[in-house]
């Protein structure tokens, strides 16, 4: 089977939408129609319900999401095996949130390697739903990420809990706020929290995405915001920033996701034991 037709019938299946499988995939919508055309010919069923609703799977259509995904990844594993270098007896893909890469993930790669030097490396970055998708594709082995949904065949575990705190590159009281202050956008349930417990607040001279930027920006050029402890501990340690006392934290969970079973054996047992690992020495340090 062309692997092409399943990654096309797993887009349509998540994306509920021939259009928007299309963008995704970077093809017309025709070309769409004519692979899930072709892939139900072979199969002998429909695999799509198509209405003014919206496209959903059939019966046929849910019993073959799973075997989609196996072939899937099945085709990436044996391509990226395939392709070792010499002295490498299988390849590890990894993904997670640019902010999760932040100390934490970049502490865990060497762990990893010098865990199993014979396992080669891959690392990702992406969005919850991006590093989601890719998992169910097999196009990784494990995500981490902050809003991780539930899928069959795949295993979530929370990894640590984040504790986000109000920092400033000066001494300041809570409650003194001014153009320094840097708003960060740590997710839709971190705004609604931030917006309940500042109601008054007005609007930031400075929001940013992503969190790095944020905290380089007010080390290089004063400020204050809340970033998590776990990456504002040296800095704190060093006098670069100081906590304001008594203001409220915020709580952000992060989650490991891998596939159910034992798939791949001792290298995603081990990878995963290095990240509860690597995780609980963050919250500890």
């Amino acid at each position: 089977m062309n692997i092409d037709l399943a990654r096309t019938f797993l887009e349509i299946a998540e994306t509920g939408n021939f259009n928007k499988a299309a963008e995704r995939l970077n093809v017309t919508q025709s070309t769409v129609s004519m692979r899930i055309k072709a892939l139900e010919d072979e199969i002998g069923r429909p695999l799509f319900a198509r209405s003014k609703a919206g496209t959903e799977l059939t019966t046929a259509g849910v019993h073959f999401r799973r075997y989609a995904a196996t072939l899937v990844r099945v085709w990436q594993q044996a391509r990226q095996e395939l392709a070792l270098p010499p002295g490498y007896r299988a390849v590890l893909t990894v993904g997670g949130q640019f902010s999760l890469w932040d100390r934490m993930l970049l502490r865990w790669v060497p762990w990893m390697r010098a865990a199993m030097p014979d396992v080669a490396l891959k690392v990702e970055v992406g969005l919850s739903d991006g590093l989601m998708r890719l998992l169910a594709e097999g196009l990784i082995d494990i995500g981490v990420m902050y809003s991780p949904q539930s899928r069959p065949g795949l295993v979530t575990e929370k990894l640590l809990e984040e504790r986000l705190v109000l920092v400033s590159t000066t001494p300041r009281k809570l409650g003194e706020w001014d153009d320094g202050y840097v708003f960060v956008d740590w997710g839709p349930e971190y705004r609604v929290a931030h917006s309940q417990t500042f109601p008054d607040l007005s609007t930031p001279a400075v929001s940013v995405g992503l969190g790095a930027l944020g905290l380089q920006h007010i080390l290089a050029n004063g400020g204050f915001g809340y970033f998590p402890m776990r990456v504002v501990r040296p800095h704190l340690q060093t006098g670069r920033v100081h906590l304001v006392a008594q203001a409220p934290e915020f709580r952000r969970p992060a989650y490991m996701v891998y596939p159910a079973g034992d798939e791949q054996g001792d290298t995603l047992r081990t990878a995963v034991r290095g990240l509860r690992q690597v995780a609980s020495s963050e919250l500890e340090d």
